[in-house]
Order: structure tokens, then sequence, then C-alpha cells
């Protein structure tokens, strides 16, 4: 079903979880000129990702997933999945990341906020976005839950980015890496989910901005 003939295909939609993985496969072409790839727009709300030809790329029916048309069409789904793929096979000089050999403690912390995402802000804020914004009843209880558990995780990485910091991971005042490109995506569209500024997180917003300011973030945020 998917058209072109670039090296890697990625299936996706426009939501915080598909611009990881835009924004990072833009960063690299940045980087070092490629991989080029092909994207694949998946309507979500169509569940055109339940379709059986689908489920047998990704069994879990959900956005990002990648083919590595390069390596034999290997499938990857899973976003923190997909960055570590793509950081582990293009990535060869480690811009993006760190060594786990010679890096071990940088690779850890980086896995650290990694995981704090995809166990954190991205459930917590995506569930603030559900009750606030599409459930077909109004349950106020949840609606507050979940605001003020997003707005708590804001600060958990204003309490990381206020420690002389400019970057969530690496040694000294951090390193531009997977770890910020994996959380930024979700704190972007903060006003979606009933924060309108972030100026209580003076420098969450200012990493905000600083990752926003970039072109191939630009680029990635436009994907598809």
């Amino acid at each position: 079903m998917a058209t072109g003939n670039k090296p890697l295909l990625l299936y996706t939609s426009a939501t915080p979880n598909g611009h990881k993985v835009s924004v990072f496969l833009e960063e690299l072409k940045a980087a070092y000129g490629g991989p080029d790839y092909d994207v694949f727009g998946i309507n979500i709300s169509t569940n055109v990702q339940k379709e059986p030809w689908f489920i047998k790329l990704n069994p879990n029916g959900r956005i990002p997933t990648l083919v590595d048309r390069s390596r034999n069409n290997f499938v990857v789904f899973e976003t923190a999945a997909i960055l570590l793929y793509l950081q582990q096979h293009y990535d060869k000089e480690n811009k993006f990341g760190f060594d786990p050999v010679t890096q071990p403690d940088d690779y850890s912390v980086q896995l650290q906020w990694i995981f704090f995402a995809h166990g954190g802000v991205g459930p917590m804020q995506g569930q603030n976005h559900h009750f606030n914004r599409y459930a077909p009843e109004d349950i106020p209880y949840a609606k507050q839950r979940y605001l003020d558990e997003t707005k708590r995780l804001y600060g958990v990485l204003e309490i990381r980015l206020s420690q002389d910091r400019d970057w969530l991971a690496g040694p000294g005042r951090g390193t531009y890496s997977l770890a910020d490109i994996n959380v930024f995506p979700w704190i972007r569209i903060h006003k979606w989910a009933m924060i309108e500024e972030l100026n209580e997180w003076p420098n969450l917003k200012a990493w905000v901005e600083r990752i926003a300011a970039r072109d191939p973030v630009k680029a990635g945020v436009a994907v598809p």
C-alpha cells in the first residue's frame, strides 16, 4: 500500500509520538545527509491502523511504525524503540546520543528520561487530552486529575533543567539528544493540554524554545 523507494518508510500521524520520530529523522538528515524516508500518513480517526495489513506490521495497531527497507524490510514499532534503533544504526558518531560502552552513565541518564516520557508525560498528558478534549461525557474528576498530573510532570522537567542545564542528559550543561527529542513533542502542545503558557516553569519554557528554533525540528513537526 505504500509507495516510494527511499531507505526508510515511516507510517505516522501528526501526534507527539509520530513527531518524535520525524524530528529525529530530520535531525539525522541534517547531520549526516540521510537516511531519507518515505511517509505513509495514517488518519488514526478512521482506525486504518487497526486494519489487518497494518496489524501485520505492528500487532499493537498504533503509530509510528518504521520499516527499514535497507535492512531487509526490518520493522520497528514503539516510539522509543524506533528512536533507539535509528540511533544505533544511523547515528554512527553519536551526535544525538551516548555510547553505552564508553559513556555508560550518560547513556543510562538518557534512557531514564526516555522512559520518564513513556511512563509519565506521554500517558498522563494523553489522558489529559482525552478527558478534556474527546471524552463523550464530562468527568470533572478525571479532567482535573490528569491536568494536575501533567503539571506535576512539567515540574519534574523544570527541576532537571534548573540544575544549570540546557539539556536533559549529558555532562555539564548537557547535550541535545534523544532524551530531549523524545519529550519535546508533548510539551510543545501544552496548550492542547489546557496549559496556556509555560511561565510557571521558566527553564522548561526556555528549553522548548531552544528546540523549537531548530530547522530540523520545524521540518519534523510538519510531517506528515
